[in-house]
Formats: C-alpha cells, sequence, structure tokens
C-alpha cells in the first residue's frame, strides 16, 4: 500500500505528503493548534471533536504516549497533521509511539508537509471544511475536492451529544468534601474533576441531556458547565437547563463551550470566528483587576458584545469581564446579580499554562459564600 498521502481544503487547495498513522479517508474542519507541547491533550480533548488539527510546531510526537494524560476515553479529533514526526519518542514516562497510537485508534493524519503554509491559508481564509486521504481512498483532486465538499459544516453542527457520557459518574474529593459540583457534560476534560477533587470537591458529571431535576437532585452546591465542541447556537437543551439554574441562583460556573452556553442563556448571542483560538500561549485581560493570564483556549466561536462592558440581562447585570488583546474578542462574563461566572479559555490546562487555575478556587469561594 502506498505511503502517499494529501490534504484537500474545500478551497480547492491540496498538500501531498506521507500517510500518518491509519490509512484511509477523514473529513472534518481544518484548524489550527499553536502549542509547541500536549499535543495528546490536544488529541484527546473533546472540543476537538469533528476537527481535522494542523500542528504548527514543527517537531511532534517526541515524548510519545502514555495512558494517564488522556483528555477522554479516546482520541477526539478527526485526524492529525504535522510537518515532522518523531521517529522513536524519548520519555521516561512514554509507553508507545504517537504514531502507533494513532494507527490503533483508526485516526488518518499526514506528515511531512508544510504546516506553515497551511496554517497561513487558514488564517487568511478561516478554518474550512477539509478531508484527508490515503491509501485506497486516494483519487483525483476533483473527486476529492467533491467529497470534502459534500461535508457538513461546522456552524450548526450539534456534536455535544457525540462526547457527552452515557451515564452519571462521580469523582470522589481528595481528603474532606467541602462542596459537591453537578457538572453538565458538554465535552468535559478528565482533568476538570480532578482539579475540582484537590480543592475537596466533589463532581457528579452528568449527560448532556439531563433534565433540571437530574441535575439538581441531591441539592448541589454548585453546577459547572464544560467544555465541548460544536455550534453553541444549536445547544437549546443546555441553554435552557442553563436559564433555570440562573433563576434558581445556584452557583455557576463554565468554561469555553460553558461559556457559550452561560453567555446565550444571558440573552447574548455568539458568532463563528474566521480561524478561532487553539493553542497554549493566549493572553486574556480581566477587566476586574487589570491582570493578564497566558492561557490555553480551543474554540471556533465566540460571544458578542464590547469588552468591559456591563449589560442587561434577565437575572440583572452582567459584566463582559474578560477579553483577548489579540483580536478583542469577550472572553469571561460574570453575573453581578446571581452568583454565576465563566471563561472562554482553560483554566483546566493539563499540559499548562497554569495562569488560570485560581478560577477553581475562585468558584469555591463562590459556592462558600452561598
Amino acid at each position: 500500500m502506498s505511503d502517499d498521502a494529501v490534504l484537500v481544503l474545500e478551497d480547492g487547495s491540496v498538500h501531498r505528503g506521507e500517510a500518518f498513522g491509519a490509512r484511509g479517508r477523514t473529513l472534518g474542519e481544518a484548524v489550527f493548534a499553536t502549542g509547541m507541547t500536549g499535543y495528546q491533550e490536544t488529541l484527546t480533548d473533546p472540543s476537538y471533536h469533528r476537527q481535522i488539527v494542523v500542528a504548527t510546531a514543527p517537531h511532534i510526537g517526541n515524548t510519545g504516549w502514555n495512558d494517564e494524560d488522556d483528555e477522554s476515553r479516546r482520541i477526539q479529533v478527526a485526524g492529525y497533521v504535522v510537518r515532522d514526526p518523531a521517529r522513536r519518542p524519548s520519555n521516561w514516562r512514554s509507553q508507545r509511539d504517537l504514531t502507533d497510537e494513532l494507527a490503533r485508534q483508526g485516526v488518518v493524519g499526514l506528515a511531512g508537509v508544510d504546516t506553515r503554509a497551511i496554517t497561513r491559508r487558514l488564517r487568511e481564509a478561516g478554518s474550512m471544511r477539509a478531508g484527508i486521504f490515503s491509501g485506497d481512498a486516494l483519487s483525483d483532486a476533483t473527486s476529492m475536492r467533491a467529497t470534502v465538499l459534500d461535508s457538513p459544516e461546522m456552524t450548526g453542527a450539534d456534536l455535544a451529544g457525540a462526547v457527552t457520557t452515557p451515564e452519571p459518574y462521580t469523582v470522589p474529593a481528595i481528603g474532606e468534601t467541602r462542596f459537591r459540583v453537578a457538572a453538565l457534560d458538554l465535552g468535559i476534560k478528565a482533568n476538570t474533576p480532578r482539579m475540582l477533587a484537590e480543592r475537596g470537591i466533589e463532581t457528579r458529571v452528568l449527560p448532556s441531556t439531563a433534565s433540571i431535576e437530574e441535575l439538581l437532585e441531591g441539592g448541589p452546591d454548585g453546577v459547572f458547565l464544560s467544555n465541548g465542541p460544536g455550534d453553541p447556537a444549536t445547544a437549546s437543551h443546555a441553554v435552557a437547563l442553563t436559564g433555570e439554574v440562573l433563576r434558581r441562583e445556584v452557583p455557576l460556573f463554565g468554561i469555553c463551550f460553558g461559556n457559550q452556553i452561560l453567555s446565550r442563556a444571558l440573552g447574548l448571542e455568539t458568532y463563528k470566528m474566521r480561524y478561532g483560538h487553539r493553542g497554549i500561549n493566549i493572553p486574556v485581560v480581566d477587566h476586574t483587576t487589570g491582570t493578564v493570564a497566558i492561557t490555553s483556549q480551543n474554540h471556533g466561536f465566540a460571544v458578542t458584545g464590547e469588552p468591559g462592558a456591563r449589560v442587561a440581562s434577565p437575572v440583572g447585570t452582567v459584566h463582559l469581564s474578560h477579553s483577548c488583546p489579540n483580536d478583542g474578542t469577550v472572553e469571561g462574563v460574570t453575573c453581578e446579580d446571581v452568583p454565576a461566572f465563566s471563561v472562554q479559555y482553560h483554566p483546566e490546562a493539563a499540559a499548562g499554562p497554569h495562569d488560570a487555575a485560581g478560577l477553581f478556587d475562585r468558584f469555591a469561594d463562590l459556592m462558600g459564600s452561598r
């Protein structure tokens, strides 16, 4: 079988390289991620579901793969594109090679391409539908592009149901249990309950389809809205559920997709970004304190509004409390009349940075004050 492989973008551009991981065909939205480390966390992050990730770091795979750092039950990306995969892993925690793990899980990838050129195209034209083709799936460029154009777009995609837990489960607190939290799983990362547990918080994780009665069963001290994939405009159930939590004034904290869900429940709108924020080096300004945090992010949708502004909502005043100085996008909201706040970035980032980890303490303080 040939080792040739190609990435075909919906604009018709073709990028030829070598097969990496499994052979075959995969379709998804092509996006680029700027992190120089943490590729295992990226690949297993449910927020990347149905996306073909292009790594901007030129050398990927040098730390191999282990069984401890997965953020979910499996690799979530639709495909992976790298320039120069490591020939062999070199790390004391490595248990196997990245290439072998991609093949084992059936993830089609592409290596040996100019990822800088692909990234520049995505920056200029925006994230777009794409396909990786190798092995028996290889054909002429016109046919492969037609296959890409027949695939669904990310706008309007309802994907949380594809990554949520099928059944509730509980992650116990470490040491004495200070608080109990109900987490709505829209694509939760494994490190979130771990970081809550370190703060004495027991987390009960529920499917995205949970009712308000199931979510608040047993009277939790707080509610958590997780990260996740897809278009927040499709998440009407999660938005309605959040509205019920706000009306009951149960302390609430959301991250990433959860920030968009809370914002929509507050009457704000969301929109598709041109190419989104994906990396572990993105600055965020806190307009309440004037401080800046370097954060991990992965989102292609954002909340509308003027950073730092205060707007009316069905439950009182909302402060658009965080923003990204790179492009002025809103990165967090804080309710001033009910106990709820959210951020667009990842304070649970396992590969770092850890500037925002204190937001879990803020959530604990919010629950304690109630």
